[in-house]
């Protein structure tokens, strides 16, 4: 075969590719972190698409890399595992074109210990795990200078705080910055830990069980993600009705009670 005749056929596949990619999916791929979000998923929105003729293969992760990186590929329809500010901030530094489509029940961040039963145990030298992605460990220092462990810096942005930002060490703790999936894990030498919901769930902490509980705010709500150029495609609209539809919201009463609900789901009970 000519080395032209390679080129035509590379050319031609690369169409095809590009075409079948364009077209609304009847055969969805969602990736998400390993965990609730994915339970929701399986329990909720699942069944939900299949009975629209969806075909819906999930796809966990157990990093928070890997997620974006397969749905800008086109490897993924969409994912879930993430808030706007990490989505803003990551697809700015990789130069990829992905959007919100919809935000869904999330789980707080919390302080969890298998050492102490209450946060009035700190003393110095207190080893406190926290992640360290920038936009989860901002979360957890705010709540640590909320608590009077430290201090931040006067005018810290909360959303971009970083160790850099801490003015003061008040309780003399030793921070511990880890991947947000090792922290759990943590718990077994860490006095304490903050823990995302997800991976919180995953490794069979319980929401009530959080010594404190973060009050989440809009800006950490997670979402759905998508590539910004499927946004008016009808399987991104039916992915979007299905998280808004009363059912999913019997589901989140059902499995995920102790959920922050979206603003969508608050007017449903009204």
């Amino acid at each position: 075969m000519n080395t032209r005749r390679k080129l035509l056929l590379a050319a031609t596949a690369a169409a095809i590719a590009i075409s079948a990619h364009a077209k609304d999916p009847k055969e969805l791929v969602i990736g998400t972190s390993s965990g609730p979000y994915a339970d929701q998923v399986k329990l909720g929105i699942k069944p939900i698409l299949e009975k629209q003729g969806y075909k819906v293969k999930l796809v966990e992760f157990n990093d928070y890399i890997q997620p974006n990186y397969a749905l800008a590929e086109g490897s993924l329809d969409a994912n879930i595992f993430q808030h706007i500010i990490y989505l803003t901030k990551f697809s700015a530094d990789h130069k990829l074109a992905l959007s919100e489509l919809v935000k869904i029940p999330t789980a707080p961040i919390a302080i969890y210990s298998k050492k102490h039963k209450t946060l009035n145990d700190v003393k110095e030298g207190t080893t406190v795990a926290l992640p360290n992605d920038p936009t989860n460990q901002a979360r957890a220092l705010v709540l640590l200078d909320q608590l009077g462990w430290i201090k931040l810096r006067e005018k810290t942005d909360p959303i971009k705080a970083s160790e850099r930002d801490v003015a003061a060490n008040i309780k003399k703790i030793k921070l511990l910055p880890l991947e947000a999936a090792q922290l759990p894990r943590s718990l077994q030498d860490a006095d304490y830990a903050f823990v995302n919901g997800n991976y919180a769930l995953a490794s069979g902490l319980k929401l009530k069980d959080a010594l404190i509980t973060e009050k989440i705010s809009p800006a950490y709500a997670n979402l759905v993600a998508i590539r910004t150029a499927d946004k008016d495609k009808q399987f991104a609209k039916d992915i979007a009705a299905a998280y808004r539809s009363r059912e999913f919201l019997e589901v989140t009463n059902k499995h995920f009670a102790d959920y922050a609900k979206t603003d969508y789901q608050l007017a449903l009970e009204k």
